[in-house]
């Protein structure tokens, strides 16, 4: 009797199957770890052809991201005292003088306060959305839920303008405000559809077991609910997260100064002399680190959530 399995892969099936899985995550990151990369090299470097690998790694990108400097001659370099930092030392070498902080921290601010405020608004009426159209007779639920949906099938830019309108009309143009219930309101739409996906598995016996012991069905969805949804609620987030945070469109047209995010602000970095290639890839860098850790926080929600449901008894 041989050892052979149906279902047990073979040795030569698992070691093509982890070739594929490490040609796959080598192809995909590559051009991430290259981002990440550029903004430790100097500007030459950055440019150069054929691309440099091997480099002198410097923080010139970084600092030239967080700061806005004045070009400066050589009779200009006698009269200024030296560097007593090292970011001024670094300005200094290039011919340059500091003239005060950029504005990427603020447009950094201004992405982590929306983004994160429109998941949790979406996620808060997503899930009582979700719970209501999973559990109660709602009229026209279907009708209702493929109208929610179809507020995805759109392109954001085609009601961008009357949007815009809208906003500066009501007073809500370059406003942190306007731009969280804009983004949340774009993804109510999946947080409903994918919650009460999550909702309709959790047996209903739970709740009516809650409710035989004397909770109320407020108190039955706090504490019964609530707590079965917790992987759905967590996929849901980050993918609510990932829209709002990388949203372009919508910033471009609709802020400008006081609540502009990171992404339309990004490109427009220029360096003396043209596009400064590592300040806009250590700008690229430092953008991705909040929600690579929420994800990275969730992932086990996430990598549940995806397979939720999946088999049933």
């Amino acid at each position: 009797m041989s050892g052979f399995s149906v279902t047990e892969p073979s040795k030569r099936q698992k070691w093509f199957a982890g070739v594929l899985v490490i040609t796959y995550a080598v192809v995909t990151l590559m051009p991430l770890l290259w981002i990440i990369a550029t903004g430790f090299k100097s500007a030459p470097d950055s440019i150069s052809y054929p691309p440099k690998v091997v480099f002198e790694p410097t923080l010139e990108g970084y600092v030239n991201l967080f700061t806005t400097r004045t070009r400066i001659t050589e009779n200009m370099r006698e009269t200024l005292k030296e560097p007593t930092t090292w970011y001024e030392q670094i300005a200094r070498d290039r011919g340059t003088v500091i003239a005060g902080p950029s504005r990427y921290g603020q447009r950094f601010l201004n992405s982590v306060i929306i983004g994160f405020g429109s998941t949790f608004l979406s996620i808060f009426f997503g899930t009582l959305a979700a719970y209501a159209f999973s559990r109660f007779k709602v009229p026209i639920k279907d009708d209702l839920l493929f109208f929610i949906l179809s507020t995805r099938m759109m392109p954001p830019i085609a009601v961008a303008i009357p949007i815009f309108l809208m906003f500066r009309q009501i007073g809500l143009n370059d406003t942190q405000l306007g731009m969280i219930l804009l983004y949340t309101a774009v993804n109510l739409s999946l947080s409903v559809w994918l919650l009460k996906g999550f909702i309709d598995e959790i047996p209903l016996e739970y709740e009516e077991a809650a409710l035989i012991d004397g909770y109320s069905r407020f108190q039955a969805f706090y504490k019964v609910v609530l707590p079965q949804a917790a992987t759905g609620i967590a996929s849901t987030a980050i993918f609510c997260l990932i829209f709002a945070w990388n949203e372009y469109a919508f910033a471009v047209l609709l802020t400008s100064g006081t609540a502009q995010t990171a992404p339309p602000f990004i490109p427009t970095i220029i360096g003396i002399g043209g596009q400064d290639w590592p300040a806009v890839a250590a700008g690229a860098t430092i953008f991705l680190i909040p929600v690579m850790i929420f994800t990275i926080l969730l992932r086990k929600h996430l990598l549940s959530g995806i397979t939720f449901g999946a088999v049933r008894k």
